[in-house]
């Protein structure tokens, strides 16, 4: 067997820093290796509650672990007091993995923290990851941008720091475009009639993707009027990402991904 041609390790992970980290969708095979390796070699894991089980069962049992999550109105720890979490932690000269579900950078307040690691000398690193949407749309099938569909497409949140989803309504709800809703389940129902009275045709395909990239991922197609009882029907509740665009009429003939099979 050929010698691997993976790049080596640049650096270990190092006392008093704190990484934050991307663990991508759910898979723990779409880890970065650089993500792997700093799982490896942490001193203590603070983490979400989007990070699947399958990537937390590749920490070393004999790590820290410190859950910080946060569901729909209820925080494990309020957003300050994780960001005064990692300086103590990191000031106590420990290897810290800050791990977050999907991407740092996207929707996973990473800013806010690193912008506390800086006000606080702490050395740090943003490792990136999968975002939820890249990696929930390919197992769902949904290609989120396609030449004879979607010329661009948008990530937008579905709940805002204020609690509400007043968004660009007028940007949001032009053809030809991919939307891609995180954090909206809780607001699916404004979301959709808000899209339509803002001129998207209410026949424009939408999707709901549960626990994407897991075993227990289950997709629920409908058109956008009646995508909030298709969802209600089929049970369907937080984590779930949205996906809105007529990519979505693909999806039932490039899904790939069936855990019900055991693929």
């Amino acid at each position: 067997m050929p010698e691997s041609s993976f790049p080596r390790e640049r650096r270990p992970a190092q006392a008093g820093w704190v990484y934050l980290v991307g663990a991508g969708p759910g898979d723990a095979e779409l880890l970065t290796l650089r993500a792997a390796r700093l799982l490896l070699e942490a001193d203590v894991l603070v983490y979400d509650n989007l990070v699947s089980q399958e990537v937390l069962d590749c920490v070393p049992a004999g790590t820290e672990r410190i859950y910080v999550g946060k569901k729909a109105s209820q925080h494990a720890l309020p957003q300050p007091d994780i960001n005064a979490l990692l300086v103590e932690l990191a000031h106590k000269g420990k290897r810290v993995v800050r791990l977050k579900g999907g991407d740092p950078f996207i929707f996973g307040r990473g800013g806010e923290e690193v912008e506390e690691l800086v006000k606080a000398g702490i050395s740090f690193e943003v490792v990136p990851g999968i975002t939820a949407a890249a990696g929930i749309g390919a197992y769902a099938g949904i290609p989120l941008t396609h030449r004879d569909f979607a010329q661009s497409c948008i990530f937008v949140t579905g709940h805002l720091k204020d609690g509400t989803v007043d968004l660009d309504w007028d940007m949001l709800a032009r053809r030809k475009q991919t939307l891609v809703f995180y954090m909206g389940i809780t607001q699916l129902a404004t979301i959709c009639s808000q899209l339509v009275a803002h001129g998207l045709a209410a026949s424009t395909p939408a999707a709901v993707v549960r626990r994407g990239t897991t075993k227990a991922q289950r997709v629920v197609t409908s058109d956008l009027a009646g995508l909030p009882e298709a969802v209600k029907a089929a049970g369907i509740t937080p984590p779930a990402l949205t996906i809105v665009g007529d990519v979505v009429s693909l999806q039932s003939r490039l899904a790939w991904f069936h855990p019900e099979d055991g693929q």
